[in-house]
């Protein structure tokens, strides 16, 4: 699908400056009522709506990229920061972070505030509640009056837009079948609800290693933690799950978290039942943070490369900025997949 009708098209048919049609829309005085009439005229009929992303867009370059993550407090996302301000000061722009703290209503302000007239382009990473909603009004018409998008970690593949992710799926298998290969026998998986790709995804790997080893997975071994509660707020409440599926299920010798809080609550939980790790459980996460080598004993875990990710991101998005775009072709977009990397520590043998 192309674009919507751009004011450079415009300018295009009606033969006149791109300047022009904005102070036209803009029902300026310096432009004669005559050709106001025509302009507005014909921006009507192809259902072209002026307004302040736009307008910014066409008279001055801010150099500035709008940042929009869902939380504050996970290292992943800090590092993702990190990469893209290094790309961006090399390249001669500046960041603004925007925060949706999971929030589909704040996603939407903080894009309409730093839309008008703030930055060029966004980089970001959806809030569950807007996964969970499954409303992306607010990224087409970011995108239909001329500002780029690239989205990292968690993306929907129906929004047409540049997009940086890890391979979740592989990354997950092979956690998985680390685990098998230690001797794990019983597995527990720890996971969201499918409503987060990234979940849904790690969980498939999960599966698909059960499978490959012949191994039958059981429902009772997995774990979908309902994360519209704030489990960062409330840990009692997700360690109390988790001490609920260990006594259930007292075979357990293996664990995969699908995020680095739900693996250290796993390893917390464990050793307050008093089982050794790695001896009597292994437990392997997704997400390499900051906690992962500190813990006691320290986390095996998925790396996930976020300083690369935001670096990706970065050079993405400045590359849609700084190349002109051919109105008469469809527009290309492209998802590039960061592979994972396990890094072994001492929760496994």
């Amino acid at each position: 699908m192309k674009r919507k009708i751009t004011l450079k098209q415009i300018a295009k048919e009606l033969d006149v400056s791109i300047s022009t049609v904005s102070k036209a829309l803009r029902n300026s005085v310096e432009i004669s009522d005559d050709t106001k009439q025509k302009v507005q005229a014909f921006a009507k009929l192809y259902n072209y709506r002026p307004n302040n992303i736009a307008l910014s867009l066409k008279n001055r370059k801010t150099n500035t990229i709008g940042i929009i993550i869902p939380e504050i407090v996970h290292h992943f996302f800090s590092k993702v920061i990190s990469g893209v301000e290094t790309v961006a000061n090399n390249r001669g722009y500046n960041v603004i972070v925007g925060l949706s703290n999971e929030s589909f209503s704040k996603e939407v302000i903080n894009m309409e505030m730093l839309a008008n007239g703030s930055i060029d382009g966004f980089i970001l990473s959806i809030s569950k509640e807007t996964l969970q909603q499954q409303d992306y009004h607010h990224f087409n018409e970011t995108m239909s009056q001329g500002m780029p998008i690239v989205m990292f970690d968690r993306v929907i593949a129906d929004i047409k837009c540049d997009k940086v992710i890890v391979d979740d799926y592989k990354g997950s298998k092979n956690a998985v079948e680390k685990l098998i290969t230690n001797g794990c026998k019983s597995i527990a998986l720890i996971t969201t609800k499918d409503y987060v790709s990234v979940g849904k995804l790690r969980t498939q790997g999960y599966l698909e290693a059960l499978h490959e080893h012949k191994m039958t997975p059981k429902a009772e071994l997995i774990l979908k933690i309902d994360d519209t509660l704030d489990y960062e707020v409330h840990l009692d409440a997700l360690e109390l799950e988790i001490e609920q599926l260990f006594k259930s299920n007292k075979k357990i010798d293996g664990v995969f978290a699908v995020n680095e809080l739900y693996a250290l609550s796993a390893m917390k939980v464990a050793r307050k039942l008093g089982l050794d790790i790695p001896n009597d459980i292994q437990v392997i996460g997704f997400t390499d943070g900051v906690l992962s080598k500190h813990a006691t004993p320290s986390l095996t875990t998925v790396s996930q490369h976020a300083q690369q990710m935001g670096e990706t991101a970065a050079n993405l998005l400045i590359d849609k900025l700084e190349n002109e775009f051919d109105d008469e072709k469809e527009e290309e977009f492209q998802t590039v997949v960061i592979a994972t990397e396990l890094i072994e520590r001492e929760s496994t043998k």
